[in-house]
């Protein structure tokens, strides 16, 4: 089967879905729409994925560029005679390939694209219609993000739920358990963009150091709201007790969850977060936002906790809660890595893919 993987820039879950693709048997082509000014992936295409030279991909994406990569993506696509196109974000890659009527094409939600981006006008809104209206297949990671397709016009027969999961064996528990009995450590790896709520955090941990001593804050990353946060921990006299890890190779990752004791997501939008399924895999209790998808993944006192989302001093009280549940906090990691045993198993989850690719060349 030939198939055109088309994706907005190249990140980890490219890096992901393209090694996973290149182990199969499939003839595999990579078009990517904007090179972006920030690298976030290091590891290179993998040998058998076949990039293609196009129009786009070499710098950053502009909606006047739109008629000319229509065009040149229908031609590439009559050149390489793709039996499935591989497509999203909807209302960019999707679009295109849409517009460029080629296919037939797999449509893939990024979690952002229909819980943020669909919000903003009615072009956005009107893009997302005229996508999903004529999509051969629909696939998304969690429950929310597959209940808005379907009210935007896609067909509920002709979708698919695809949590993408993590490597088990990559990320895996501390061992021995980490010892919380003197410092705490809090663990955010969200990028420091608006979507993803980091100031939240920021200010919450600022109103608790004072009350908790041994209180300590992990970050990585960085993101264009990097001189906003750094300035909220400045201003509250708190940096001394933040640790700012940067950006960490894939291969380096596990070793930073297993430090800490709670990870925190305080994203005002997501799907089924990656971030999250890592922190699961790695046995650390977790307290997230309550936004749909994170409700699908954690379950307040049983593998983690729920704090409405934007608000800084409920962030602030469980925080404090989970500091009181220190002798517990065993047994909530082990329910953690059950649950991403459970439902986060990249392997197993990736046949679901394979198989929705079968779903479409049979329709």
């Amino acid at each position: 089967m030939k198939i055109l993987y088309f994706s907005f820039d190249y990140c980890s879950h490219d890096h992901r879905f393209l090694s996973a693709l290149a182990n199969t048997e499939h003839d595999v082509f990579y078009v990517r729409l904007q090179q972006g000014a920030r690298i976030t992936e290091v590891r290179p295409v993998p040998a058998s994925i076949r990039e293609v030279a196009w129009v786009g991909g070499h710098s950053l994406f502009r909606w006047s560029d739109l008629p000319g990569l229509v065009i040149d993506f229908h031609r590439l696509t009559r050149e390489i005679r793709p039996d499935i196109i591989h497509a999203g974000p909807i209302q960019t890659c999707g679009l295109i390939a849409t517009l460029a009527g080629a296919g037939p094409r797999l449509i893939m939600s990024w979690g952002f694209d229909l819980m943020q981006d669909v919000t903003r006008n009615g072009w956005w809104r009107w893009a997302t219609r005229y996508v999903l209206h004529r999509a051969s297949w629909f696939i998304s990671d969690c429950e929310a993000t597959h209940q808005r397709a379907v009210a935007y016009g896609m067909a509920h027969q002709r979708t698919t739920v695809f949590p993408w999961g993590v490597d088990l064996e990559h990320f895996t528990p501390a061992a021995p358990p980490r010892d919380s009995s003197r410092e705490f450590t809090l663990f955010c790896n969200r990028s420091w963009e608006p979507r993803y709520g980091v100031d939240v955090l920021a200010k919450a941990f600022s109103l608790l150091v004072g009350t908790f001593p041994g209180l300590r804050l992990l970050l990585l990353g960085g993101g264009s709201q990097e001189h906003v946060i750094r300035r909220i921990f400045q201003e509250a006299g708190v940096s001394d007790r933040v640790t700012f890890a940067g950006h960490v190779p894939q291969e380096e990752l596990p070793g930073y969850y297993q430090r800490a004791d709670l990870y925190i997501s305080p994203s005002h939008v997501d799907g089924s977060s990656v971030s999250l399924m890592e922190a699961l895999a790695c046995g650390l209790p977790c307290l997230v936002s309550d936004i749909p998808a994170n409700q699908e993944w954690v379950h307040e006192g049983e593998n983690g906790w729920l704090f409405p989302d934007g608000d800084m001093n409920a962030l602030a009280g469980k925080i404090a809660l989970v500091l009181g549940w220190r002798d517990s906090l065993i047994e909530i990691g082990q329910a953690a890595r059950r649950t991403a045993e459970a439902k986060a198993n990249w392997r197993v989850n990736f046949q679901i893919l394979l198989e929705t690719y079968q779903r479409v060349l049979t329709r």
